[in-house]
Order: C-alpha cells, then structure tokens, then sequence
C-alpha cells in the first residue's frame, strides 16, 4: 500500500525500488532558490566533488559544478523576482533513459523551483545513478535539510501503469523526458485539474562553422575547438537532443577548413574515445546503407575509424532525421546561413556555432521567424543544461505567481 495524506491506496510496493527516500513525499512548497535548497545543493556539490569514484565521470562533475554555491548564488542574483512566488507542490519526473544524470538535473530544476519531488530514475542501472543518489542520501541526512528530505523520493519501477498514473494524481506538475511516442502514453495518465506538463522530446542540433575562421585560428585554438567539438558530441555517443549531428559550413574556403577541423576533432577523438567494436561495425553498415538509399548523401570522408563526415548534396525536407552516432556527422555547405532556414522546424533545438556572432544567429532566428531553435551556444557548450532549456524557464513554470495588492 502506498499512503498519502491518510489515504490508502492498494498497490504491490514490492513493484517499486526506493532509492532516495520511502515513502511518498510530503506536500511542502518553499519560495524559489530557498536559502535551505541553495545551502543543500551547495553541500552535496561538495559531496560529489570529494568523491573519488565520481571524479571518473565528467558528467557527474559537471553536475557537480551545476550545483556549487557560488553558481546558484548567481542563478539566484539573476532570478530577482519581484512577484512572491512558491512551488506548485509536488512535480513527478520521469527521466530519459539514454543521458545518465538528466533525472538528477531534473530533480534540481524542480527543488530550484521551490517543490517536493518525486524522480523516477533510468531503469538502466548506471553507475552515475548510484553515485548520485548515494550522495544524496548521505546530504539528506543533515537535520537541516529534515523538509527536504520528506519531500523528496527517487524511485525505479518497470511498466507499472498504475505506478505512473498514481505518481501523476497526487503530483501538481510532471517532466517528462522521451521520445515523442513515450510523451504521448505518459499523458495518458491525469495531473490534477491544476496540474501542468512539461515535455522534453525528441530535438535535433546541428552546428554553424565559418569556414575562413577555421583557417584563421592559431593551432593552439584549433586544439581547444577540437575538444570542445569532441565534448559536444563524443560525451554522449551523439544521443544527446542537443549534441549536433550535422555541420554547416560558411565563408569561402570550405575545404581547407573541413580537412583541418575534423583533422583535429579525430585527433582528440583517437586520443580519448573508446569505440566499440559494434559501434564500429554499426557505423560502417550505417555508411554503406546511406551512399546507396539516400541520394543527398554525395559522399563520405573517413578519418579513421573514429570519425565519418557525410557530404551533403542538398539538406533534404527532413533533415531532422540526419541522425549520426559514435563520430557519424553530416555537413553541408552553404555561404549564406538564411539560406537554410527553411529546413528549421519545431524538431530544432541548439544551435551551436564557430567563427559566427551570436547576434548574427539571433538575427537568423527572429527575423525567418522560425518554429525551431531555442537556444544559441559557443561550441563546447552544447550539453550545458540550465534552468532555461528547450525554450522554458523551469523555475518561473514550476512555481507559482501570489498576487497580492
């Protein structure tokens, strides 16, 4: 049985795994970026970046960092909300199955937000998740943190319909994180009247280069767009919504610049990514099936195992289905960028760019008044998650407005 506010409700708890927490969270709201909430995430930044296990994954670390005092202090300053406001209540998430940490990312946005939460972690047993909600854990046990801690509870469970729908019922709001069709059977189960959804699906990013900036950088700088290129991408085998699965390529001196950047992006790629054969495998028929069925596939430059780049023809109408893996990246050529708007649809996440202005891609966005595209980021920045993603502001819509006059 599963109890909330006295009521009893008649479910198999054995069909749930109690990861952080035991129970279901108790209703408790504090206003955004309580001074309890940035104190707790300040402790358990601490925690994770003390941990010699959790220093072997740098998305673990950058979650870490996401979570230092001095950074919601920031985020804090950068808030200043002159409305009162408080959390909804309750948020439900359910976290992707393919990024390890993004269910503890989720978990932040809706503490940020001033809720209690209840996190339905990947059923796929990733270290990142152990080491996390370990963490956690060990935070919550702080006598301070005693409203937190029964407010919060991250759990795993398997295609429990009756799990979810309850979970939904008692919760004010829910992050659903998925593919399109997983979005549409989770919202099959009702939010209260009240309750409000947020959806992350399935998006696609590609990348802007300018070509002449390429062959104007020093080797020292090559070096660091190499890396960040690499982080951009390589991290998540590509699987992540905003790593870039296609380049673009601007100025006049395009080949040059093509040699010379995944030149250098192997080169890193050789020196820290780890292929696996199936990988390797799966990406050579991925080769072989695209030069014969997709006729805007033109060609393909291998640099090495590790990197494939595919010569686009033409960006076809569903470009967003370009989808590379494992060091698979489609380029296509172009000497001005308005000339690609038309490809942009409500799939477009991040765009990530080189050797371009962020008011020249602005510009690009706002004035073919696309359906795609919310966020805008340097190269290296492509999977950093923040409380603004995917064109919301997730503490302003977790939380609610109190009017008073």
């Amino acid at each position: 049985m599963l109890r909330s506010g006295g009521a009893v409700i008649h479910m198999n708890e054995s069909k749930i795994t109690w990861i952080v927490g035991n129970s279901v969270p108790k209703y408790i709201v504090f206003e955004p970026y309580a001074d309890v909430v940035c104190s707790f995430l300040g402790d358990l930044s601490q925690n994770l970046l003390k941990n010699k296990t959790a220093v072997q994954y740098p998305d673990i670390i950058s979650f870490a960092y996401f979570c230092r005092k001095a950074n919601i202090h920031k985020k804090k300053e950068n808030f200043a909300e002159q409305k009162i406001r408080l959390g909804r209540g309750i948020i439900f998430h359910i976290a992707p199955s393919n990024v390890p940490v993004n269910f503890a990312f989720s978990y932040v946005f809706g503490l940020l937000a001033g809720n209690g939460n209840i996190v339905r972690v990947p059923s796929k047993e990733y270290p990142h998740i152990e080491i996390i909600c370990s963490a956690v854990n060990q935070v919550l046990e702080d006598p301070k943190y005693a409203e937190i801690k029964v407010s919060t509870a991250f759990v795993r469970y398997g295609h429990e319909d009756e799990v979810t729908e309850y979970f939904s019922s008692i919760s004010q709001g829910r992050i659903i994180w998925g593919g399109d069709s997983a979005i549409a059977y989770i919202r099959k189960f009702s939010l209260p009247p009240r309750g409000i959804d947020i959806a992350f699906s399935d998006r696609y990013s590609f990348a802007v280069i300018d070509s002449d900036a390429v062959l104007k950088a020093d080797e020292k700088e090559m070096e660091r767009v190499a890396y960040a290129f690499y982080n951009d991408t390589y991290l998540m085998d590509q699987n992540a919504c905003s790593s870039p699965q296609l380049v673009v390529w601007t100025g006049n001196h395009y080949h040059e610049a093509q040699q010379r950047f995944w030149n250098a992006v192997s080169a890193v790629a050789e020196k820290k990514y780890t292929l696996q054969p199936v990988s390797a495998i799966d990406k050579f028929m991925k080769l072989c099936i695209e030069a014969i069925e997709k006729p805007s596939v033109m060609g393909v430059t291998r640099y090495g195992n590790v990197l494939y780049a595919a010569d686009l023809r033409e960006l076809p109408d569903d470009a967003d289905k370009l989808r590379g893996t494992c060091g698979y990246f489609y380029q296509y050529l172009c000497k001005d960028i308005d000339a690609i708007f038309r490809m942009v649809n409500e799939k477009y996440q991040t765009l990530v760019y080189y050797g371009l202005s962020p008011i020249q891609l602005s510009e690009f966005v706002v004035n073919n008044q696309l359906r795609g595209i919310d966020r805008i980021v340097p190269v290296g920045q492509a999977l950093d998650i923040d409380v603004i993603w995917d064109g919301y502001d997730l503490v302003r819509t977790l939380s609610r407005i109190v009017d008073v006059r």
